[in-house]
C-alpha cells in the first residue's frame, strides 16, 4: 500500500544559537582565517589548511601550506620568509577581539606556530605539471540552503540570533557597553504559524561580564535594549521568556574558560540546523578545497534560486571527488515550494555555473584576503562587499536561472 508524502508542518518551533567572535571556538577560527589571508595577500594561489587550537595563556597553530615558486625562488624558501610574521597575525586577531585578561591577554599568550609545507600528495590532485589545477582538493558533500522568510533569504532564527551578537560586539568595541567581555551566546526559540516566523518564544544571551559583582538582571538590564533593536516589531512579547546567564557570573570567558579549536561551530557558521550540513569545516582552508568553496557556490546558487521566484525554499546539494574537477552529483530539493520541477532546477544551475573549483574561484573572485571577516557571525546572510567579500550572497544569477528553466 503506497501512503503520500509527509505534509510539511506550518505551525512549530524552531531554535538557532549564535557565538560571538570571543568564543574560544571562533576565536580560533578567526585566527586561521588570518592566517590564510596573509598568505592570499602574499600569493593567490597560496594553498592552506590552517588550524588553530586555544587555551589558558596558549594559541597552538598547525596545519599545512604552500606557495609556488615565483621569480625563480621556490616555494619552500617563500615560505620561509613569511613563517616569523604568523605570531604576530594571532596577536593582532586576540586584541582585535578584545582579550586583555589576566591568563588570556593578546600580548602575553604563548603563540606556537607548527604550520609546514603542503604534502605532495594532496598538492598533486589539484596541481598539474604546468601548475594547471586538475581538481577538487578533497572529497565531500556541501549543501546550500536559501529561504524566503527574511530579507537576506536565510531562516530567521539563524540570522537574528547573529545580529544580535553582532549588535552587542558592536557596541563593546565602541566603548557603548564596557562592563560586557568578548565571550558571549545568543540562542532563540523562533515560533512560525503558516510557515512564516512571527515571534519569539524563548530567548538566551549569555554575556561575558567585566565585573564580578552584576547579576544576571544587571546584564539583562545591558543587553535588553541591543536585543530589541534587532529583532523585527512584535517578536518580543510578554510571554517571551529570557535566559540572561543562566547559571550566574560569567567572568572568566574565552579560551581562559573553555579551550577552543578551528572547525566546531559548522551548524553556527551555514544555517543553525535548518539545513543539511556536509560535516565541512570551512576556517582556515583556501578555495581550493570544496569544503569552503563549493559550499558557498550551493549557497549562491540556492539564494539565487529563491531571489528568482522558482521556489520559496531551496536546498542544493554538491558532491566532489579528490583530483576530479566537475561535480559527481547535483540535488535540489525545493521542499514542495518550487514553480518548476526540481530536476529542471538542478539542469539549470549546471548551465549556468561552472562548478569546478576552479570556475568557482573564478566566478565568486574567491582568491582574495576576504576570509577574516567570515569568521564570526556566520558565512552567509551577509551582505556583498565592494572588495569581493561575500560575493556568494550575491543575487546576479536570478535571470540567467530563470531563463535556463
Amino acid at each position: 500500500m503506497e501512503h503520500p508524502p509527509p505534509m510539511a508542518r506550518d505551525n512549530y518551533v524552531f531554535t538557532s544559537e549564535s557565538v560571538s567572535e570571543g568564543h574560544p571556538d571562533k576565536l580560533c577560527d578567526r585566527i586561521s582565517d588570518s592566517v590564510l589571508d596573509f598568505l592570499l595577500a602574499e600569493d593567490a594561489n597560496a594553498r592552506v589548511a590552517c588550524e588553530t587550537f586555544a587555551t589558558t595563556g596558549l594559541v597552538v597553530i598547525g596545519g599545512e601550506i604552500g606557495l609556488p615558486a615565483k621569480d625563480g625562488r621556490p616555494g619552500g624558501e617563500r615560505l620561509k620568509d613569511v613563517m616569523g610574521r604568523i605570531g604576530q597575525i594571532a596577536r593582532d586577531s586576540i586584541r582585535d577581539i578584545g582579550y586583555e585578561q589576566e591568563k588570556f591577554h593578546w600580548n602575553t599568550c604563548h603563540v606556537l606556530n607548527f604550520l609546514h609545507e603542503q604534502s605532495v600528495n594532496i598538492a598533486q590532485g589539484v596541481t598539474g605539471e604546468a601548475g594547471r589545477e586538475q581538481g577538487a582538493g578533497d572529497q565531500g558533500i556541501m549543501f546550500g540552503y536559501a529561504t524566503d522568510e527574511t530579507p537576506e533569504l536565510m531562516p530567521a532564527p539563524i540570522q537574528y540570533a547573529h545580529a544580535i551578537l553582532r549588535r552587542l560586539a558592536e557596541a563593546r568595541k565602541a566603548g557603548e557597553e564596557p562592563l560586557l567581555g568578548p565571550d558571549a551566546k545568543s540562542q532563540l526559540s523562533v515560533r512560525y504559524e503558516d510557515g512564516r516566523p512571527v515571534g519569539v518564544t524563548q530567548i538566551v544571551v549569555s554575556h561575558q561580564h567585566l565585573d564580578p559583582k552584576l547579576t544576571s538582571g544587571d546584564v539583562r538590564a545591558i543587553v535588553e535594549p541591543h536585543v530589541r533593536k534587532v529583532l523585527p516589531d512584535g517578536w518580543l512579547t510578554q510571554d517571551t521568556v529570557w535566559h540572561v546567564n543562566p547559571t550566574g557570573a560569567f567572568v572568566i570567558g574565552g579560551p581562559d574558560g573553555d579551550a577552543g579549536l578551528t572547525g566546531r561551530k559548522i551548524i553556527v557558521d551555514t544555517y543553525g540546523g535548518a539545513a543539511p550540513h556536509g560535516g565541512g569545516a570551512f576556517s582556515g582552508k583556501d578555495p581550493t578545497k570544496v569544503d569552503r568553496s563549493a559550499a558557498y557556490a550551493a549557497r549562491y546558487l540556492a539564494k539565487n534560486v529563491v531571489a528568482a521566484g522558482l521556489a520559496r525554499r531551496c536546498t542544493l546539494q554538491l558532491s566532489y571527488a579528490i583530483g576530479v574537477a566537475r561535480p559527481l552529483s547535483i540535488y535540489v530539493d525545493t521542499h514542495g515550494t518550487g514553480q518548476v520541477p526540481d530536476a529542471a532546477i538542478e539542469k539549470a544551475a549546471m548551465d549556468v555555473m561552472d562548478l569546478t573549483p576552479t570556475g568557482i574561484r573564478t566566478h565568486l573572485c574567491l582568491n582574495r584576503p576576504i576570509y577574516a571577516r567570515t569568521a564570526a557571525y556566520g558565512h552567509f546572510g551577509r551582505a556583498p562587499e565592494a572588495d569581493g567579500g561575500f560575493s556568494w550572497e550575491r543575487t546576479d544569477l536570478a535571470d540567467a536561472l530563470k531563463r535556463a528553466v
